[in-house]
């Protein structure tokens, strides 16, 4: 009696202990990107600094099918770009968004995406008016980064017309195509150091051609002027300048506020972590969590920034 007795109390412990687990999934990108990395060395400081909490981690299409799997609750936290993420709320058709993803809520400003138009050194591209006639992977329909390729090629008074092949194809493919001449450039908007370039340049001679301010002032400000530093990939020799833009944190409004400020409140006290996880979350700082809000704060991320001084 008293061995069937403490079997139903363990039962009982255990049944509270599972009830009290919170699953979170963590929508990222591509394998080949930064976005993957980063969100497993975040699920790894969550699981560790959040008691209960479960991450999953998933490789998805990146921002565009992040927020549409944001809206449809999903997912509850996913990496996107800004730009990417202000037309999701206003119902942009065009990027993929029929109708305003309005559950969209903002956590945090993380780090720039870089705009590199990575070219076969043997293709001579040394300029984006080079790409004209040239086989040209663009990115996943509809992605961020496909989204971003029409911007640049439109602030370049160029567009797809000008190119002879487009390929739409996710830029792990793209390198792989590159490499076996298949293609003579491909467009990665992605934070630094992203792996699939760096593979590619240890393998073949490339170029990473440069994206000047005059092309960049006439994006309307969707990006800024930045620059890739010399030797962040092989054989680069030379800063080359380029187009940026920010990516954030991004949860749903049915997210509770308690997670929500618990994970930010986590990621920020455990930075060294997460910046040794991949060179792009060098730039990732508490005091740059709000230097863009292009959407409304989840009341949870509102909550942190108040407590740490950074809200009034």
């Amino acid at each position: 009696m008293r061995v069937l007795l403490a079997a139903i109390l363990c039962i009982a412990a255990l049944g509270r202990s599972s009830a009290a687990d919170t699953e979170v999934v963590l929508l990222t990108g591509n394998t080949g990107g930064v976005y993957y990395p980063m969100g497993l060395a975040l699920a790894s400081i969550w699981e560790r600094a959040l008691p209960g909490v479960h991450v999953e981690v998933r490789s998805t299409q990146a921002s565009v099918e992040n927020f549409n799997l944001l809206q449809q609750r999903r997912g509850t936290f996913a990496l996107g770009q800004g730009d990417v993420m202000s037309a999701a709320v206003k119902g942009n058709a065009e990027a993929g968004f029929p109708s305003s993803r309005d559950k969209l809520r903002m956590v945090a400003a993380l780090f720039p995406n870089y705009l590199h138009v990575v070219a076969l050194k043997s293709a001579k591209i040394r300029s984006l008016h080079d790409l004209k006639g040239k086989r040209v992977s663009v990115g996943a329909s509809r992605s961020g980064n496909e989204l971003n390729a029409r911007v640049l090629l439109g602030a370049a008074g160029m567009s797809y017309a000008d190119l002879r092949r487009v390929d739409y194809v996710p830029y792990n493919d793209s390198v792989v195509l590159m490499r076996d001449g298949q293609l003579d450039a491909a467009i990665v908007s992605a934070g630094l150091g992203v792996k699939v370039v760096s593979d590619l340049a240890a393998v073949v001679p490339v170029d990473i051609v440069p994206i000047g301010p005059e092309v960049v002032a006439r994006t309307d400000r969707v990006m800024a002027a930045g620059v890739i530093p010399a030797g962040t990939y092989p054989g680069q020799t030379k800063d080359v300048p380029t187009a940026v833009l920010v990516n954030f944190l991004v949860t749903h409004s049915e997210v509770p506020e308690a997670l929500v400020h618990d994970a930010l409140k986590a990621l920020y006290a455990q930075l060294p972590r997460l910046r040794a996880s991949h060179v792009a979350a060098g730039d990732i700082a508490r005091e740059r969590g709000l230097m863009s809000r292009p959407i409304a704060l989840h009341p949870g991320a509102e909550r942190y920034f108040r407590e740490v001084g950074l809200l009034p």
